[in-house]
């Protein structure tokens, strides 16, 4: 958390004020002392009440600015421009809702690593087609949150049906490469399995439709195995990396088989879309204004 919020004192901030809003949930650690020494402003949620949407809204209510932005605390802004980049779509009427890119770290899990490249790629999308977000590492103006509030009955992946919402009254929805974070995922093989069974649960709100069978399980399982095989052989880490990806993808795609137990249909072309590996919008969005971060240092594509 000290790595955190001391970024902020580098960030270029466009000239706006800028304050730090903590929801705390009732921390037993030193989280609230290090938060009163960057001079964070500090609101509470009880335990027994907590969601995801709610500490949100909670947050959003006690904030006093125009611009809402969200950063997790496993998350480490990687660039100074980071903030000016996040907000730039909302501040110049493009967009009402941004959110940015996620990259991963050195503890990173390989197959995750896979997933940041999928769905945070190195090209933007301002504004992007469809209503995929992520509260990770993201920006909205006020009277959008407003309009709709987050979900607060959710298990997760509030932030995507806010977007959804938005998105289907006519607000645009930006994604941001150049406002990379570093997203820091340290969890126990069952607490993936948890993450996404609880985000396959908050799926079917989003898209009623879906339908994720034992087949499905099976066949992305295996898809996955094999596309992160072939992806860590070219970087010559398969040897130490193999057992960790088929622990994550059975993890990722169980939980999600877990989650969505409520038989329904879902048009191959969206279960493609979703859950393939692979990044099949990238041909969609021009790239010559675009550019990669990685850990060493920004490059601009031409």
């Amino acid at each position: 958390m000290p790595e955190l919020l001391e970024t902020f004192s580098g960030q270029n901030t466009l000239g706006y004020d800028i304050e730090v809003v903590i929801v705390d949930s009732g921390s037993t650690d030193s989280t609230l002392d290090i938060a009163r020494r960057y001079d964070c402003r500090i609101t509470n949620i009880n335990k027994d009440e907590f969601t995801f949407g709610r500490s949100l809204n909670i947050g959003c209510d006690f904030a006093k600015g125009d611009i809402l932005v969200f950063l997790s605390g496993h998350c480490i802004p990687a660039s100074e421009k980071w903030l000016a980049n996040l907000i730039a779509p909302l501040d110049k009427e493009i967009a009402e809702y941004s959110y940015g890119r996620q990259i991963g770290r050195d503890t990173t899990k390989f197959s995750e690593l896979r997933l940041f490249e999928k769905q945070f790629p190195f090209y933007s999308k301002s504004p992007q087609k469809g209503y995929f977000c992520n509260n990770a590492n993201a920006a909205i103006k006020r009277p959008a949150w407003e309009k709709f509030k987050f979900n607060e009955d959710l298990t997760g992946l509030e932030d995507m049906y806010l977007a959804k919402q938005l998105s289907e009254s006519g607000s645009n929805i930006a994604y941001v490469a150049e406002a990379p974070v570093y997203h820091i995922h340290d969890e126990y093989w069952y607490q993936v399995k948890v993450r996404y069974e609880r985000e396959a649960y908050a799926l079917q709100r989003i898209m009623p439709g879906i339908h994720f069978t034992l087949r499905d399980f099976i066949a992305y399982f295996f898809a996955g195995v094999v596309q992160d095989f072939k992806a860590a052989r070219q970087s010559k880490c398969l040897r130490t990396r193999w057992k960790e990806i088929v622990l994550f993808r059975f993890m990722h795609y169980w939980g999600t088989y877990k989650g969505n137990h409520e038989h329904r249909m879902l048009s191959q072309k969206m279960k493609y879309h979703y859950f393939y590996p692979i990044d099949v919008d990238r041909n969609h969005y021009d790239k010559e204004s675009s550019r990669f971060v990685t850990d060493e240092s920004e490059q601009r594509t031409r």
